[in-house]
């Protein structure tokens, strides 16, 4: 394997992660809190922030679900690391590449946008190292959010879901990361996902 191929899992994290953080500041930077930019009548963006997981969902507090993040994405990298000494399937290795981005993407908000940014509102934009410190403290940080999809309303006649609109979630560039990842891993590798997980735990 080449030397670009042995490394081109780090180059598509470090290109990933940067890709992320720079539409997340850039938003953080210009954009009110609940500004939209009309892109489509299907695809907005819209700038929110959220304490939770991915796609504006919430499950526990805001420093166990950042610790579980860093844990989990400790693994990530344990596993990718094994896949890169043993030269395994490159495909392999970018797709849980991309799982590491994603990860790694919204840790970065959750662990130091608190303390670098301030506080957005729904009249000012948030300032990079305001002189009167941040918005939170480390490691609660909120997640910023801009990806806005709402493709269709749901026709009133539908029960309990009449009037609604179709795929609500509003989501980031490393979201984006983990879930296309996902779906490619279990369309596509998820035979490689088990025999290495078996495999691995077996040799530990």
């Amino acid at each position: 394997m080449s030397n670009i191929k042995k490394y081109l899992p780090l180059i598509v994290l470090l290109v990933a992660i940067v890709a992320d953080q720079w539409l997340k500041f850039y938003v953080k930077l210009n954009f009110t809190l609940g500004e939209s930019v009309h892109v489509f009548d299907w695809f907005q963006i819209l700038f929110v922030e959220n304490p939770g997981m991915a796609f504006g969902w919430e499950l526990g507090s805001k420093l166990f679900l950042t610790i579980f993040r860093i844990v989990v994405s400790g693994a990530v990298i344990w596993y990718l690391v094994r896949l890169m000494r043993e030269g395994y399937k490159l495909g392999y290795q970018i797709i849980i590449t991309l799982i590491l981005a994603g990860a790694v993407g919204n840790i970065i908000d959750c662990v130091s946008y608190g303390v670098i940014f301030s506080e957005s509102t729904f009249y000012q934009t948030a300032e990079l190292m305001p002189v009167a410190g941040g918005y939170a403290s480390w490691f609660m940080g909120k997640v910023v959010d801009m990806f806005y999809f709402p493709l269709f309303t749901i026709p009133q006649w539908v029960p309990f879901l009449g009037g609604e609109i179709f795929f609500s979630p509003i989501f980031n560039l490393a979201d984006s990361y983990i879930t296309v990842a996902i779906f490619l891993l279990i369309i596509f590798y998820h035979r490689d996902f088990n025999d290495t997980i078996e495999r691995y735990t077996k040799n530990r």
